[in-house]
């Protein structure tokens, strides 16, 4: 019987799920929805990231303005985001005599966006990450997986900070 072939019903299923789904109002943040008219895309391209001090506070404001514009330019900005960091070594895996042989890098970050048009606060937030490295007898190795340490904490954290923040302004219609 050709009605009863796992092919047809997985398809009939799926069919199925997917009107289900179009009719309860689920839509991807970054898909058709739109928030005044506006893609959520573009919208995110009107955010001015505020500069950040610090090798490691330049890192996390370098990634969101890449994930907002995409490498391409920014629209005429309509929010503001004020971010403040602070990073932290933790010192792991001690020996007896002491010495850290691994250390974990954590960068906490506090941010607020601000709508430029009336200078209200519309979000504040925190994000966190850590990521942890080995320390090794080589100067320049543990320089460089310091290095290493920090710039995954900073993609970390402006994943996060953006991500909250695409759902705050995506709400925000």
């Amino acid at each position: 019987m050709w009605w009863r072939s796992p092919a047809l019903i997985a398809t009939v299923l799926a069919g199925a799920m997917a009107l289900g789904l179009a009719s309860c109002g689920i839509q991807p943040m970054y898909g058709g929805s739109t928030v005044g008219g506006a893609k959520l895309a573009e919208v995110m391209q009107t955010v001015d990231v505020t500069p950040i001090p610090g090798r490691v506070g330049q890192k996390v404001r370098n990634e969101l303005i890449f994930a907002n514009t995409g490498g391409g330019y920014a629209g005429p900005m309509k929010y503001t985001l004020d971010i403040t960091v602070k990073e932290r070594v933790i010192d792991q895996l001690v020996l007896i005599t002491g010495a850290a042989q691994g250390q974990v890098f954590e960068l906490s970050a506090s941010f607020k966006i601000v709508n430029l048009a009336n200078g209200q606060i519309i979000y504040q937030g925190n994000a966190v990450s850590r990521a942890p490295y080995e320390r090794f007898q080589e100067i320049f190795a543990n320089v460089r997986a310091r290095y290493d340490a920090e710039n995954r904490a900073a993609r970390t954290i402006s994943d996060s900070i953006k991500t909250q923040i695409a759902a705050v302004l995506s709400s925000a219609a």
